[in-house]
């Protein structure tokens, strides 16, 4: 039987890491517990939507001595279902706030709402870019299960970049930043200088940066953007999405910054070295062509980002050939 993992390291008075289950290769979410001196509980990303972290939940709360009415609100970093899915299930639980950027509940709307149809659009769009159509059914099939992680979506109370938030005793103060998730936010307290920062910062891995039809036309630029405005905050400890609570925060977001320039550099030499490729065709040269459906998702969207922001640079063009297959090449 699955259990509900609690922190193995130690976490400050009022606040409690639970890591719930998700799917492979990260295996779990972390999310968090923040409690007030009076009682009241704020619960920072609940994770994904099944009958398993639902008990994860109940067993979780019971192990602190809590119960669903003490909760006060849940907070959203961002809308992907790891983070976002049992945000809907918990307020029908509790009838509490669920407090989220209006970017990202346009972006929640967009990818798992009535009228969504990424479904649709991110296999075709793949498609335009020389995925092999075997795959692009893959991609579509594997869409779908998302839709189970996330339902019900819930109301959303909308909070703004620079808003304040009472959780654990102190203030914290929404940074909003974008690329891995437009409309992230991250919830900064100056006192005791640490950070809830969700995806946005990441201790062992790089944040997927992705390109997406409909959302946000040059991602990668977005996530370096922010990063600089986050290596600019005096924190000496973290707490992210994944992995565990770090203390080198402003180190790594040089190290992101850094890692996301010798990726540019090496797939602009990819492009001075070859004829106009597709970006499936790079993507594989760039990540290898032993990945499952969900990684390749992730790194094709990653790998059109670059080239988004080579072109944006000045570094690739793009063209169209007749057969409607996009192809990038180097520019000088």
């Amino acid at each position: 039987m699955k259990r509900t993992r609690n922190e193995a390291i130690s976490m400050p008075a009022g606040m409690h890491r639970i890591q719930i289950t998700m799917s492979f290769p990260l295996r779990w979410v972390n999310s968090y517990i923040l409690t007030e001196p009076d009682g009241k509980v704020s619960i920072v990303d609940p994770g994904p939507r099944t009958a398993g972290t639902e008990q994860e939940w109940h067993d979780a709360l019971a192990e602190l001595g809590l119960t669903f009415q003490d909760i006060h609100q849940i907070v959203l970093t961002h809308h992907h279902p790891d983070h976002l899915g049992l945000s809907g299930w918990m307020q029908q639980m509790t009838g509490v706030p669920v407090l989220m950027s209006a970017r990202s509940r346009q972006e929640a709307d967009y990818m798992w709402g009535p009228e969504a149809s990424i479904d649709e659009r991110l296999p075709d769009y793949y498609r335009i870019h020389g995925m092999p159509e075997y795959k692009t059914v893959e991609i579509k099939e594997h869409m779908k299960t998302f839709i189970s992680q996330i339902t019900p979506l819930p109301e959303v109370t909308l909070i703004a970049d620079g808003e304040t938030l009472r959780m654990g005793g102190q203030t914290w103060i929404a940074v909003e930043t974008g690329g891995h998730a437009p409309g992230h936010l991250s919830f900064y307290a100056p006192e005791s200088r640490e950070i809830l920062c969700g995806d946005a910062v990441l201790p062992q891995i790089s944040p997927n940066i992705s390109l997406q039809p409909g959302s946000d036309p040059e991602p990668l630029q977005s996530y370096m953007q922010g990063l600089a405005r986050l290596n600019a905050l005096t924190v000496e400890r973290a707490y992210p999405g994944h992995r565990n609570p770090f203390t080198r925060f402003t180190e790594r977001t040089t190290e992101l910054l850094a890692h996301h320039e010798e990726r540019l550099a090496k797939l602009s030499e990819r492009l001075q070295e070859s004829p106009p490729a597709h970006a499936y065709d790079i993507c594989l040269h760039l990540f290898g062509d032993r990945l499952g459906t969900h990684q390749l998702r992730f790194a094709m969207s990653e790998t059109l980002a670059h080239l988004q922001e080579l072109i944006r640079r000045g570094l690739a063009i793009e063209a169209q050939e007749p057969d409607g297959i996009i192809y990038f090449q180097y520019h000088q």
